[in-house]
């Protein structure tokens, strides 16, 4: 009886001990055997570091860096910010702050540039979307760090920075010369382009849903019944606040699913849901996208595609589909830590995929081409008349698309993504206008076109 009931209890503790490490298997995504035979040979590289690097370094500064160092080597976008680094990050947050003008992320150990912001110092000398920078003020950059390379990025205002920047349509690397300044971001601008409204949103701030609403209050107040629709322009647009993102996307949904967050564990997953209310009520959209299109941006383009409630227009984007949640701590650090990935409504990952456009058009340079109409019926010795009565009027305007043509900015008509988006607004306004062709034959001839002998 006795060895029956031993047998019983050593069953059973085997039992337990097995649920028990299931369980914790579960719940531990990657957990080495003994993390303090680890922790154990970290504090002694960190005693030997101390005691023999060539140079002094402080507690601090190598606490920093092994803190920076376990997070950075999780993904390009998690980071550690330390006190000055988490006041900047607030600052930009605000929608202003000293630098450069670039968002940046790691690529192959260079500073790839995700997009140049509009009208700072960095867009004005000629950086590009997709430019890798391999050099700060002759120094290269392979080595560092993101954070490194920002904060060598960062500087007095007024204080100029050397970059050598490797393009993909040039076979030698580039010299840019970049003055440091205060970057005040202004996220939204917007303007009249003939008939049509533009709203350009360059990121993502506080000061963005505001700004778009404003923009739409104020195309509506100068066409009236004249707008045909919106082309929202996201090119370039590095992405910023997930809930401006939301917001914006919000103003032209009146139902559904905006995004939807998906983390470690199934009860992480968060979806936004769009309000009653369309503001651009019912107008057709066209957005705008790039290579420099990224993040927020890609979440509003992806909830708009797959709303089918605009036409996705210009080339892929960056694809950055993932969250970062920046969580406090002591000594006014922080760590930006990625948690969650962004999914469509439709349920695409934006990670690694971006969006690819309804229309594919690449960024092109227009140029007229003199004495190429040749000759047409009309030029034809005896050509016969057009045949239809003087008094007919057929309802097109020979001369409209010209007059149109004439309204639009300076800048629109050397950006050829632009007038490809503006032109397919018009299309889709002349379709939906559902104008029937007027029917002549029984009042001012026949089918066949013989003049009908009632008159």
């Amino acid at each position: 009886m006795r060895i029956l009931f031993l047998s019983a209890l050593l069953m059973t503790m085997a039992f337990t001990a097995s649920h028990i490490q299931a369980r914790e298997e579960r719940t531990a995504n990657v957990q080495t055997e003994d993390p303090y035979k680890d922790l154990k040979i970290f504090g002694d590289v960190f005693e030997r570091v101390k005691g023999l690097y060539v140079d002094e370094v402080t507690d601090k500064e190598l606490i920093e860096h092994a803190i920076n160092g376990m997070l950075t080597g999780l993904d390009p976008h998690s980071s550690y910010l330390n006190n000055d680094g988490y006041d900047d990050m607030k600052v930009q947050t605000r929608g202003s702050f000293g630098g450069l003008g670039i968002e940046v992320t790691m690529e192959n150990g260079l500073v790839k540039v995700v997009s140049p912001i509009d009208e700072t110092p960095a867009a004005i000398a000629g950086v590009e979307a997709g430019d890798l920078i391999t050099a700060l003020d002759g120094k290269p950059v392979m080595g560092l760090n993101l954070g490194d390379a920002v904060d060598k990025m960062r500087g007095k205002v007024g204080a100029p920075i050397d970059l050598v920047v490797r393009r993909e349509t040039e076979d030698a690397p580039l010299d840019i010369t970049i003055v440091r300044d205060i970057i005040k971001i202004k996220s939204v601008r917007h303007r009249i382009e003939g008939d049509v409204g533009y709203i350009r949103i360059t990121t993502f701030n506080q000061q963005t849903s505001p700004g778009v609403e404003k923009a739409i209050k104020a195309i509506k107040k100068e066409l009236g019944d004249n707008l045909l629709g919106y082309v929202i322009d996201l090119r370039n647009n590095p992405g910023g606040l997930l809930t401006e993102a939301i917001n914006v996307a919000d103003f032209f949904l009146d139902k559904g699913e905006i995004v939807s967050t998906r983390g470690r564990q199934d009860d992480d997953t968060k979806r936004d849901m769009a309000t009653k209310g369309d503001l651009a009520q019912g107008l057709p959209i066209v957005a705008l996208v790039n290579g420099g299109s990224a993040s927020a941006s890609e979440i509003v383009a992806g909830a708009l595609q797959d709303h089918r409630r605009a036409v996705i227009m210009g080339e892929p984007s960056f694809g950055k589909g993932s969250v970062q949640t920046i969580i406090p701590l002591p000594d006014n650090a922080a760590m930006k830590l990625t948690t969650a990935r962004y999914y469509t409504p439709s349920g695409r990952s934006i990670q690694a995929k971006g969006i690819v456009p309804d229309i594919i058009v690449e960024l092109a340079k227009l140029e007229a081409i003199e004495g190429v109409d040749g000759i047409k019926e009309s030029d034809l010795k005896g050509a016969l008349s057009n045949g239809s009565p003087e008094k007919y009027d057929d309802g097109i305007d020979t001369e409209t698309d010209d007059e149109l043509y004439k309204q639009l900015s300076p800048e629109a008509k050397k950006d050829y993504q632009l007038l490809r988006a503006i032109d397919l607004l018009r299309g889709v306004a002349l379709y939906n206008s559902n104008q029937p062709v007027k029917d002549i034959t029984a009042k001012e001839g026949n089918s066949d076109g013989s003049v009908s002998s009632d008159k």
